[in-house]
């Protein structure tokens, strides 16, 4: 019995590094086989004539050469939409509830790790010439930092705004979501205005992050080359977001813990006769989406180097978006569907410009993302995976 125990855990754990791996793969060859396609098709009309004169080499050639940095970028993003995603899968698998305030939750962990970065900097603590091994340990506290009181404010918003509301009308705790949502925004704002007097706030620079590895090299026909590679802090998003997705796919399905959150998930009523405190329960769904969050701010700014009070606005709308593409309350699904939006996204923004000839460009890359979502969610209403609230949370 034992043994069988340890082997459904071990199934629980590599489960998920399949299903990253199998989504990954298959959603990079499905674009890419679509944007060469189009390519091919393009090439012969005006389209390959005006990429010719622009970048100085057919429109194959163009999408051939820039195809591996584009999956690798838009991999990196969609890891960031599914680690944010499981905050709204979470709250939704057990409350049928879409937490709009977890973007500003999401805002608040990215704060709070870059402003100890920040203060560690002004110290002297660490500077570009800080050891790896100190750099990462120092990454990693502010990590848990953001993710202790992006959790925090999760529960305290679920025991205030959420809790009162839960036998009203569902429009009534939505409302509150968004109401809350205004509300951090704007304490995060004064808070920031009255300690440091500044909007936006840049994650100082120390360590490795930024270097790049580069791993190939493509020659073109002038005899010039583009090197291939992927920055080390974009590496460290990947794994972290690997990590916490294969850590709450265990939590889910390999614990009594998640056990309870299944039950709970399924029927409130039930579960509470048979022992179990649904409040207790919920408030911990909610600790561990807002850790989440936290984490996928840090990991965000990091990423990115800018943030302001408003960071968690188009993060946490993409994220809401790749979990109901994947399946809402479906913990595969907001896995999937942040890869795929992650993809999409970088594909419109690097091939757009030069199949529409400069019409259109990278700005477009959001009207093309939710378009894909339209057309699914006409033909899938549940999303790609389908919702799944009873089994998973």
């Amino acid at each position: 019995m034992q043994g069988f125990i340890r082997s459904s855990q071990v199934r629980e754990l590599l489960r998920p590094v399949g299903q990253m791996i199998l989504f990954s793969l298959g959603s990079a060859a499905v674009l890419s086989l679509i944007v060469v396609l189009l390519a091919l098709i393009l090439s012969p009309t005006n389209v390959g004539a005006a990429a010719q004169k622009t970048y100085g080499m057919s429109l194959l050639q163009y999408t051939l050469v820039n195809l591996p940095q584009v999956l690798i970028d838009g991999l990196t993003l969609g890891f960031v939409y599914a680690a944010i995603a499981l905050g709204y899968t979470m709250v939704y698998g057990v409350l049928e509830f879409i937490n709009f305030a977890h973007s500003e939750i999401f805002a608040a962990g990215a704060f709070i790790g870059v402003e100890l970065l920040i203060t560690l900097r002004i110290a002297g603590v660490i500077s570009e010439t800080t050891s790896i091994a100190v750099s990462y340990m120092y990454l990693a506290i502010a990590v848990l930092a953001g993710m202790v009181v992006a959790g925090i404010l999760a529960v305290t918003v679920e025991r205030i705004a959420y809790r009162p509301l839960r036998g009203a009308p569902r429009l009534v705790p939505l409302i509150s979501a968004i109401g809350v949502s205004f509300f951090l925004q704007d304490s995060i704002r004064l808070i920031e205005s009255v300690t440091t007097g500044q909007f936006h706030r840049i994650i100082p620079t120390f360590g490795n992050f930024d270097n790049r590895l580069v791993f190939g090299r493509v020659m073109l026909e002038n005899g010039s080359f583009i090197d291939l590679g992927i920055q080390i802090k974009s590496l460290i998003v990947i794994g972290v977001a690997v990590l916490m997705l294969v850590g709450l796919n265990y939590l889910v399905n390999a614990t009594k813990i998640g056990k309870a959150i299944r039950a709970v998930a399924q029927d409130r009523a039930t579960a509470s006769l048979m022992g179990i405190n649904v409040n207790r329960i919920i408030s911990l769904t909610f600790l561990i989406g807002g850790t989440l969050g936290g984490a996928a701010g840090v990991l965000y700014a990091l990423k990115f180097t800018r943030i302001d009070p408003f960071v968690g606005f188009f993060p946490g709308l993409k994220a809401f978006t790749a979990a109901v593409l994947g399946g809402i309350g479906n913990l595969t699904g907001a896995l999937l569907g942040g890869i795929v939006l992650g993809m999409l996204e970088n594909f419109a923004g690097a091939y757009m410009s030069a199949f529409t000839m400069g019409a259109a460009g990278a700005e477009y890359k959001d009207i093309f993302a939710f378009s894909i979502l339209i057309l699914v969610l006409i033909f899938r209403p549940h999303g790609l995976m389908g919702e799944n609230v009873g089994q998973k949370a």
